[in-house]
């Protein structure tokens, strides 16, 4: 699928990258979309690891921008196992998460490995919930996260405490905690140092609308290397059914001290968590906001969470306010059965060039036991490369 956009209805001139008094300016109004075939094709895999969801990806050096880096890619619910040929093979297993470590920017399997916790046999989730009565019915799947330099690098991410329902419905499970995991660095694999601290912030037992902070992280600091800092983190939380975008802030040193953390209203920042209004709405449960060009921050999401239309919009802040939305592309082509479902698609700044977002998106099944025997290796990331029209103009200093 190939598009061209040029869409009237977002607007603003905002210089990017400046070299030699020449201007690059980014026009979010007009791109191209293709699928990415090497970085989809780097998860089409036989043996072990064959398919996961909730795909994140953290620079381990802090910095997006960084040319030399390792990545640490993390994944939700995970499928293991054998196969053959089309065939998926009797012994498959499914865990809560799992990570995978690229050396290096470019998709090149050699480079590339996937970690399980456990032995062949007897996998399990490299992140559980620590509590006294061990819940199989309770686990984690994962969020955003972030190298944080301002913490000697230390990893910090976000998780959500998941319980199964059993109420037979399309998604049978609630969100019943949300925790910040940090890992000190240089921890070894598979990170039994590692530290869990709820988040505060939401009264799961009263059946009030709740937050799921985490849904995306944007360390907007010197630190991290950003061209426009302001010095603080921003976590995104989702919010509701109507899946409200919502915003919090803090400096990046202070992010597990959460009565430092404020909330974006609408006008400014408060310490009230209840204060909180949405940036945009219908977004999914993961997404991203990203710097696009000087001026231009985009936030990118899945329409509803499981919509085919992959969209952008476009604020001068990382709080907005954000523009209309752009379809930057339509997933139509995975979801041909009527069981299929894609969903949380998200751009990948550690991947994309300027002027670009690589972007990556899940596809699922309604069915997802009884299909993903027939279709083993339907449960992967896919992604697709957008870029935007760039122009050099000459600066009058």
């Amino acid at each position: 699928m190939f598009l061209t956009i040029a869409l009237s209805s977002c607007g603003g001139d905002s210089s990017g990258k400046k070299e030699n008094g020449k201007v690059n300016e980014i026009n979010e109004r007009e791109f191209t979309a293709e699928p990415d075939a090497e970085w989809t094709n780097l998860f089409l895999r036989k043996s072990g690891w064959f398919g996961g969801d909730g795909i994140f990806v953290i620079p381990l050096s802090g910095k997006d921008a960084e040319k030399s880096d390792s990545l640490l890619f993390l994944f939700s619910d995970t499928m293991v196992g054998e196969i053959h040929g089309d065939s998926l093979q009797p012994g498959f297993v499914m865990i809560n998460n799992s990570v995978a470590l690229l050396k290096g920017k470019t998709a090149d399997s050699s480079n590339m490995a996937f970690k399980m916790a456990g032995v062949k046999g007897s996998y399990k989730a490299i992140f559980s919930p620590k509590t006294n009565k061990p819940d199989k019915d309770t686990y984690f799947w994962l969020g955003d996260g972030f190298a944080n330099p301002d913490s000697k690098k230390d990893l910090f991410i976000f998780a959500y405490q998941i319980t199964n329902t059993h109420d037979k419905s399309p998604f049978p499970f609630k969100e019943t905690g949300n925790v910040l995991i940090r890992i000190p660095v240089g921890s070894p694999f598979p990170y039994a140092d590692q530290e869990q601290t709820a988040l505060p912030f939401n009264d799961y037992k009263s059946g009030t609308e709740t937050i799921s902070f985490g849904a995306g992280v944007f360390n907007n600091s010197e630190s991290a290397g950003e061209p426009e800092p302001d010095g603080f983190l921003y976590v995104y939380g989702i919010k509701g059914k109507s899946k409200q975008l919502v915003s919090a802030r803090v400096k990046p040193a202070q992010v597990a001290s959460f009565g430092d953390w404020e909330f974006w209203g609408g006008n400014g920042w408060s310490k009230d968590v209840k204060s909180v209004k949405a940036l945009s709405d219908s977004v999914s449960n993961e997404m991203s906001v990203s710097r696009l060009s000087k001026g231009k921050y985009a936030l990118v999401y899945q329409l509803g969470s499981i919509f085919p239309e992959i969209c952008m919009q476009v604020g001068p802040t990382p709080v907005g306010p954000f523009g209309p939305r752009i379809v930057l592309y339509k997933t139509s082509n995975d979801i041909q059965d009527a069981d299929l479902f894609t969903y949380n698609a998200k751009a990948h700044p550690a991947l994309s060039a300027p002027g670009e977002l690589l972007i990556s998106y899940n596809v699922n099944s309604f069915k997802f036991f009884d299909v993903i025997t027939k279709k083993p290796n339907l449960y992967r990331p896919r992604f697709v490369r957008v870029k935007f029209t760039q122009q050099s103009s000459q600066t009058n200093h």
